[in-house]
């Protein structure tokens, strides 16, 4: 029997409501690492330096997409609550084309800028072609990504999380095959990888439009609707923390980069992109519930139903305390082994990767309490609560601590400004739940 975001969720029943958004999130992060695996093992350690140094500005446009997605999806999951079907489709159609306009202008503008923003993120002479040949298609597939980065989320409002896990399913797959033909038998380099990367995109951003054209499956549909101003206004909002959380995890990966070519130069950018690749599945754990939990909240939370808001509140804290335990403990386990398949080629490197991200790794006990936080907030439609939390974890806790520990502890002080920025990120997050308990009754 399909679960409904109206029914009582026991411990199980939010496990599975929520593990295909898990599952969704960690194949969505295969795009990168499988980037990673293949451009570091057919083409070097110089080209993957590269992709990392460009990927993050990538990223930085796809931020709208995750805005709109999940400050609409909230708004939407409210409406449906409120029990306003209709108009609750309408806003969810609005939200996917406004993706759609945005995403195209926001493709165009960086295709023109590739070389200026490379140089600017910090590309030396050796990575400039490689990262003007990746640069160039991934820019130009950011409306695509942007357009699965809301799909995924708007899937789980619809009471569909299997389906939005079946797209992501074969987005993933192809990207997997797609890297191997591009950069093996066919030999296009590393714009094979951006290629295989954007196609795959296509496939979890495009296909979609046609399933919600059709007769509904589920609770969403899209139809003929208009601009809501104030709607859309409220969506950019709510929205604002998952844009701050992408614009400022971007911005310090760009920080993270020039501060390692500064200390230690392309070997160090390698070794911190085979963090980021295999860091990408960690966290993707942590958004992945936070982003299945998030329509639940939003749905009882516009429906009144306190008790339950309670009830799914307090599993949620139980569910990402232990799993923060098993992540940090499996990291520490899987360190070497990750890193081997990443640069095992390189003795150096892979000692300096491992090193690094075995201290790296440590965050994990922290970090699932701000996604949580700034996840809850955002369901809750309070965006600038949900904004200060990412703001604060990922960028002002992060760049600072980057710009801080290397004084002191010099390359060991950049893998470990993570662990300290998240273990700061939980405590304010902890502080603001605890804050705002009274106004939202979830304790």
């Amino acid at each position: 029997m399909a679960i409904k975001l109206s029914d009582h969720f026991t411990y199980g029943k939010l496990l599975r409501f929520t593990l295909p958004s898990i599952t969704m999130m960690i194949f969505t992060s295969l795009y990168s690492m499988v980037d990673g695996l293949f451009v570091s093992n057919l083409i070097g350690e110089n080209a993957l330096s590269a992709v990392n140094i460009m990927f993050p500005v990538s990223m930085i446009i796809g931020a709208v997409g995750f805005m709109l997605g999940s400050g609409g999806s909230a708004i939407v999951a409210r409406t449906m609550g409120e029990g306003r079907q209709e108009l609750a489709n309408r806003y969810f159609s609005m939200i996917i084309l406004c993706v759609l306009v945005l995403g195209t202008a926001l493709s165009v503008l960086a295709l023109l800028c590739v070389e200026p923003i490379a140089r600017l993120v910090g590309a030396s002479e050796l990575l400039m072609d490689d990262c003007l040949a990746y640069g160039t298609v991934i820019f130009g597939g950011s409306v695509v990504f942007m357009l699965q980065m809301s799909f995924q989320t708007f899937f789980v409002t619809a009471e569909l999380p299997k389906i939005g896990l079946f797209f992501s399913l074969i987005s993933g797959t192809a990207n997997i095959i797609l890297d191997y033909l591009f950069m093996g038998p066919m030999h296009m380099g590393i714009a094979g990888a951006a290629w295989g990367t954007v196609l795959s995109y296509a496939v979890g951003g495009i296909l979609p439009l046609f399933f919600f054209l059709r007769p509904p499956m589920g609770a969403l549909r899209l139809c003929p609707t208009r601009l809501y101003w104030h709607e859309l206004k409220n969506a950019c909002v709510n929205g604002s923390s998952e844009l701050m959380s992408n614009l400022s995890a971007s911005l310090i990966g760009i920080l993270y980069n020039l501060q390692l070519m500064k200390l230690i130069g392309e070997l160090g950018v390698a070794a911190y992109s085979v963090m980021m690749y295999v860091d990408f599945a960690f966290a993707a754990i942590f958004l992945g519930f936070s982003m299945g939990s998030g329509p639940i909240i939003s749905f009882h939370y516009g429906a009144g139903n306190t008790s339950e808001l309670k009830s799914i509140f307090r599993k949620s804290v139980t569910i990402i305390a232990i799993a923060s335990v098993s992540m940090m403990v499996l990291a520490q386990l899987l360190g070497r082994p990750l890193a081997m398949a990443y640069v095992g080629y390189n003795p150096e490197l892979l000692e300096m990767t491992v090193h690094g991200f075995r201290l790296f790794a440590v965050s994990y006990l922290f970090c699932g309490i701000g996604v949580y936080g700034s996840g809850f907030f955002t369901a809750l439609c309070n965006g600038a609560v949900s904004a200060l939390i990412s703001f604060l974890r990922l960028f002002l806790f992060r760049g600072g601590m980057v710009l801080l520990l290397p004084l002191f502890l010099k390359l060991d002080g950049i893998w470990l400004a993570v662990t300290v920025a998240d273990g700061l990120g939980a405590l304010v997050s902890a502080l603001l739940i605890w804050k705002y308990r009274k106004r939202y009754h979830y304790l």
